[in-house]
């Protein structure tokens, strides 16, 4: 299948500031053998990408996918396409793709999203207020003007546990009534006024995440591939899928005990796989990284 290949022209050439998380574990886990095929769900800066490819070898398929335009053009390759993964059954089928030895999806932000999109992805620089993946999805700073506040505080509340959620969203209304809230230091500003700063946390962080999840539709995307998953593998397939949020978990968490009570996968791991000391001093941004992985078994006769 020419659609399904590993790259002739080699992985993103661009420099990249982005360390993938948990590249040994995940390894192990989804054991990449040559000739097998691969699907890299989240492709980012290409790290995980790299590292399969280097297990399967020549014979070996893989397909990338990202959301995010950018990071597909980046890939500078003859396998990356720009898809959400929540679509993956029907690339599959678009495509001719058969059921996969592996997938592995990378559920966090990388750190070329989060410094180089000039998406809004993080207050630490005033960018537009965006904080989307892709230009199809409306940007935030759009829907804090939708939103009504109680809507909009249920969002801040359920998507990024944050217990000041309906102060925030008061503030936020209030600031719209005579101001535009249209870049990231401007939303920052607003909820630093109602929440100073204590410890290392900004008081902008929960909130900005919840933005994000809310606006992408998260974790509507993650349990669409979820409950795909059997249209996805192949029989003895492993899929391996990085959390940063508790949420996230969760939903992998549960899904996966789902597969397996139903008797057509197996938990590769009960207890999720977190970065060891070592990695976390290299890489403060994996120290919320938790892996699952399950194991899809040869249906019964």
């Amino acid at each position: 299948n020419p659609t399904l290949m590993r790259s002739r022209n080699g992985l993103a050439n661009s420099v990249s500031s982005h360390v993938p998380v948990l590249v040994k574990e995940v390894l192990g886990i989804l054991n990449p053998k040559h000739g097998e095929s691969f699907i890299d769900a989240t492709y980012g800066a290409g790290g995980h990408s790299k590292a399969i490819l280097e297990k399967i070898g020549k014979t070996g398929k893989l397909l990338a996918l990202d959301w995010n335009e950018t990071a597909a053009i980046r890939c500078r390759t003859d396998y990356c396409i720009v898809e959400n993964f929540a679509n993956l059954p029907e690339v599959m089928r678009k495509f001719g793709i058969k059921p996969v030895d592996g997938l592995l999806i990378d559920l966090g932000v990388s750190t070329d999203e989060l410094e180089h999109s000039r998406r809004g992805f993080s207050f630490q620089r005033d960018e537009p207020l965006l904080m989307t993946y892709n230009d199809q999805k409306t940007p935030v700073r759009d829907l804090l003007k939708q939103l009504t506040e109680k809507e909009l505080a249920d969002v801040i509340w359920k998507y990024g546990e944050e217990r000041n959620s309906r102060k925030i969203a008061k503030a936020i209304k209030l600031r719209l009534r005579k101001l535009a809230i249209r870049t990231t230091k401007e939303l920052a500003e607003v909820i630093e006024l109602i929440m100073p700063r204590r410890g290392k946390l900004h008081p902008a962080t929960k909130t900005f995440m919840a933005l994000r999840i809310y606006a992408n539709d998260e974790l509507k995307n993650l349990e669409e591939v979820l409950k795909n998953l059997d249209k996805i593998m192949a029989p003895a397939g492993r899929t391996a899928i990085i959390s940063f949020h508790s949420l996230e978990d969760r939903l992998v968490k549960n899904y996966f005990k789902q597969w397996a009570t139903a008797g057509k996968a197996e938990l590769i791991n009960k207890k999720p796989i977190t970065p060891g000391r070592e990695e976390i001093l290299q890489n403060p941004r994996s120290r919320s990284a938790k892996l699952r992985a399950i194991l899809f078994l040869n249906p019964k006769p």
